[in-house]
């Protein structure tokens, strides 16, 4: 039977939270289990209707709770992409950590650190906010995400994903948890990041290339790119193997049922014109909640716009705690308790925000490719403050700004083979104003920004960061650039790599930023 939402909160707000060392018997706060998968585009599981990636435990969520379908984060790369699912604020306003591979501005908590304060038990395991450095104003390292639980390993199903037992340090966690506390534990898998094992999507995942329904149109329809679309969803399979084993435990313990159950993703898959990108395949991404005492009506299917700044604020509320009690910044997201509740009270999101700034090196002078952007009915609309600029970084460098991968090299050799349209929509130099209509070119394949609807969404989104007090907005917006990188290698990498110097192993150490971290983000 369902939890009467709307008596929870009250009675939450009426007893106020409970805080560490009080009776466990005063706290009936739910548990929260939030799942983040590591470059996971939306459509891509068998709740949205993929048959070429299986993710049971991902759908069971879905069928359990609600499952939302136009979800979006504000950024399609990790760092500010979880700094603003951290915050509930968009990463252009979070200075620094608006950039990818930053130093976190001390001044911006997070909800794990606030539930923390607030009497929650708060650990993680796997990824957490990364990469970058994140100390306090006394210069020491931050639990942005938890205590780190992490001493499990297994033998990994392929060379691309790596040996982290999730589900058994969740198992840890569990045992660690004092009775009748409240807890809040991070599932952040490295998977799907890159790299892959070339084909293991067909040896291990058991799937055919045929068995893709759909390539997008932006990259080459062949046997290199669907076997790599394969390598992808395999790890994302590996992802909800490991939910799943976690969903297991807390019904096999009792827990399920007060547990609110979020799974997602930071940004959209590695491939091009997505994650990194400003588009549909870049930002959409999954986003499923389930908590059995919480949540009306389940197997519910929501059209709402939803935001990955909308997750903060809902934890918060459910812990009965306020931003300003618990040192975060003022949230821009918006509860989702409403639509938890099946019973919207407030007229729903009309539209989303989106941007990037320098998200990755390889332009001259450490430079960025601003852009921001709105979703409204079915439109997207981008502003590249810019557009001299290689949106994807200089050819010169090999386009860093994307990923390395079978597809790119697929797209790269297309403009040598008479296939040159691939290169100019993944890499290509873009106009100022970009239209699309997402939901009959959800690839982003036709600029449609001659149409009046762009000029009436560019006063729309410029009112709006306006009001978010966007640097953008008022001049200051080279700041971005400005600010440092976490690793000093990354630094001027432009001008480096035209003097000769490539990155080697170890010329580019992530270890200096984020321990046990063994990808390149």
């Amino acid at each position: 039977m369902n939890f009467l939402l709307p008596a929870f909160l009250a009675a939450v707000a009426f007893s106020g939270p409970a805080r560490a060392g009080e009776s466990p018997a005063t706290d009936v706060r739910p548990n929260i289990l939030i799942a983040v998968a590591d470059d996971w585009s939306a459509g891509h599981s068998g709740a949205e209707g993929c048959r070429w990636v299986s993710t049971p435990a991902f759908d069971r969520v879905a069928r359990d709770g609600i499952l939302f379908k136009r979800a979006y984060t504000p950024d399609a790369k990790c760092s500010p992409s979880r700094a603003a699912m951290l915050t509930g604020r968009n990463p252009w306003q979070l200075g620094a950590a608006a950039n990818h591979n930053c130093i976190f501005p001390p001044e911006f908590g997070t909800y794990p650190e606030a539930l923390g304060k607030g009497g929650y038990f708060v650990g993680m395991t796997g990824k957490g906010w990364a990469p970058g450095i994140a100390l306090d104003a006394a210069g020491r390292p931050r639990l942005m995400t938890g205590a780190p639980f992490g001493k499990h390993t297994l033998k990994p199903p392929t060379t691309g994903i790596l040996p982290n037992d999730y589900a058994a340090n969740f198992a840890d966690f569990i045992k660690a948890a004092p009775p009748g506390r409240p807890w809040c534990f991070w599932y952040g898998s490295f998977e799907p990041h890159r790299d892959y094992e070339a084909g293991s999507g067909q040896t291990g995942g058991g799937r055919k290339t045929t068995d893709i329904d759909r390539v997008p149109g932006c990259w080459p329809d062949n046997e290199i790119v669907r076997g790599d679309m394969l390598d992808y969803g395999f790890e994302v399979e590996h992802f909800d193997r490991h939910l799943g084993r976690m969903l297991d435990l807390l019904a096999k313990s009792g827990q399920l049922a007060n547990t609110l159950v979020i799974v997602t993703s930071d940004n959209g898959m590695p491939f091009p014109a997505a994650k990194g990108q400003t588009y549909e395949h870049a930002n959409h991404i999954p986003l499923a909640a389930s908590w059995p005492r919480g949540i009306a009506k389940s197997g519910r299917k929501v059209d709402a716009l939803v935001s990955l700044i909308d997750l903060a604020p809902t934890i918060l509320e459910l812990a009965g705690l306020k931003p300003g009690d618990c040192e975060m910044a003022p949230v821009t997201g918006r509860s989702l308790t409403d639509l938890f509740a099946g019973n919207p009270t407030r007229p729903p999101r009309d539209h989303v925000l989106l941007g990037r700034e320098r998200n990755d090196v390889g332009r001259p002078h450490d430079q960025g490719y601003p852009v921001r952007g709105i979703i409204r009915d079915h439109w997207l609309y981008l502003h590249n403050f810019q557009p001299d600029r290689w949106p994807a970084g200089n050819p010169e460098t090999g386009y860093m700004d994307c990923d390395g991968s079978p597809t790119k090299t697929a797209v790269l050799q297309s403009r040598t083979t008479g296939s040159p349209r691939f290169w100019e929509i993944c890499f290509g130099k873009r106009g100022a104003d970009e239209l699309y209509n997402i939901a009959q070119d959800p690839d982003c394949l036709e600029n449609l920004a001659a149409n009046p609807v762009s000029a009436e969404l560019r006063q729309r989104l410029f009112e709006s960061l306006a009001a978010q007090d966007d640097p953008r907005m008022n001049g200051r917006g080279v700041i971005f650039d400005r600010f440092p990188y976490a690793v000093e290698s990354l630094r001027n990498y432009h001008e480096r790599y035209l003097r000769g110097e490539r990155p080697t192993a170890g010329w580019i150490r992530e270890s200096d930023y984020e321990p046990d971290f063994p990808k390149s983000n």
